[in-house]
């Protein structure tokens, strides 16, 4: 599988409170073409970027509409490769 990164224009207001169903519903919608695996808010950009193994964006794309249809989504976008600190000791 693939990592894609979801980007969520949310708004500078969201709390773990009002986000928590949401988490919850798509928790429970996840599909083996599509697993949430974390997310990141940045109240400064009113975005929280979503981490997924997925087949294809589209997969994603099923999910979130099953759990939250309302929930926005900027894009999602392939990660081509991942860097740690520790691939430059």
């Amino acid at each position: 599988m693939a990592k894609f990164l979801a980007v969520h224009p949310v708004g500078k207001d969201l709390t773990l409170e009002a986000g928590t169903p949401i988490g919850k519903a798509v928790k429970a919608s996840l599909t083996v073409d599509a697993y949430w695996i974390r997310s990141w808010y940045v109240r400064e950009e009113g975005k929280l970027y979503c981490e997924w193994d997925a087949k294809d964006a589209e997969s994603i794309r099923q999910v979130i509409a099953k759990a939250a249809p309302e929930f926005p989504i900027e894009g999602i976008y392939e990660m081509e490769f991942m860097v740690h600190s520790e691939d430059f000791r």
